[in-house]
């Protein structure tokens, strides 16, 4: 029964991935061979996962591994992330470090990958070297992301607005403020004066606002881009309060005489 199945599955792996499909679920697996018990599909897979063919993410949920990456004994999340994320019923889009690269800024390339998805919390995906961290929030603005065509069909991230907002909010998972600013200078390239409209005031922190204005104008040099979200926030009668550049250092003593309302509490660096 399962040399049977065996047989049966691998040409349908190789179907699966001729379609641009790199993962699959136990569930699709019992649709696409009804006539197989559990049993038998289960060891089934086992003996595709010994062979390196198959590679198990999560419980109940497989990725297929063509030729050039068997070694690898891993995909490029960009494959088959968009599946997962369906298998797993949740919005999604990816960010940080991973849609700055997306966008242009590829400065500092990720080694980890940064998802950010709605509650509740998943725990980090950590296995053959590819890691995926989870950043829970309490919905997903679907019109902040943009589509991104992959081999596998399309791949949900934060648009260029939403990124540098995130990498702010976000720098200690990033590797700090200066980091962050590093990236949001690249990032700036591909930001425009329309990229603060009301659907990025509306969702995101103030704070996290404030602090990217903050960056664009005196780390960056980008007065335009400043302007721009500056006037964005005036026009939704958002009233600014002092929050200090870095969190959980001291303030006491720093400036705060500038528009954003940002104690400058540490020395922004830019790395070349």
């Amino acid at each position: 029964m399962t040399k049977e199945i065996t047989y049966r599955l691998e040409p349908w792996l190789d179907q699966q991935i001729a379609m641009g499909r790199f993962g699959f679920s136990l569930v699709e697996l019992k649709l696409a061979f009804p006539d197989q018990n559990d049993v038998a599909t289960k060891s089934t897979i086992r003996r595709q996962i010994d062979k390196g063919k198959v590679i198990s993410i999560y419980k109940g949920y497989y990725l297929i591994l063509p030729p050039q990456f068997a070694g690898k004994g891993m995909l490029p999340s960009n494959l088959f992330l968009d599946g997962f994320m369906k298998f797993l019923n949740r919005p999604y889009y990816l960010g940080l470090l991973n849609a700055a690269a997306l966008h242009g800024a590829s400065h500092q390339q990720p080694q980890e990958n940064f998802v950010i998805t709605n509650f509740p919390v998943l725990r980090t995906t950590n296995k053959s070297g590819l890691k995926i961290n989870y950043i829970s929030v309490k919905a997903v603005p679907e019109d902040l992301v943009d589509l991104k065509k992959t081999e596998a069909g399309y791949l949900k991230i934060s648009n260029a607005a939403l990124t540098a907002v995130d990498l702010v909010q976000f720098e200690k998972r990033i590797g700090g403020i200066n980091r962050a600013a590093t990236v949001i200078n690249e990032l700036s390239e591909v930001l425009s004066k329309e990229s603060f409209d009301a659907a990025l005031i509306e969702y995101s922190h103030i704070s996290s606002l404030q602090r990217l204005g903050y960056i664009l104008e005196y780390a960056c040099q980008r007065i335009d881009l400043a302007d721009a979200l500056f006037e964005s926030l005036k026009a939704k009668n958002i009233n600014l309060f002092r929050i200090p550049l870095k969190s959980f250092v001291p303030a006491i003593g720093f400036s705060s005489d500038n528009r954003w309302k940002v104690i400058a509490n540490t020395e922004i660096e830019i790395d070349d």
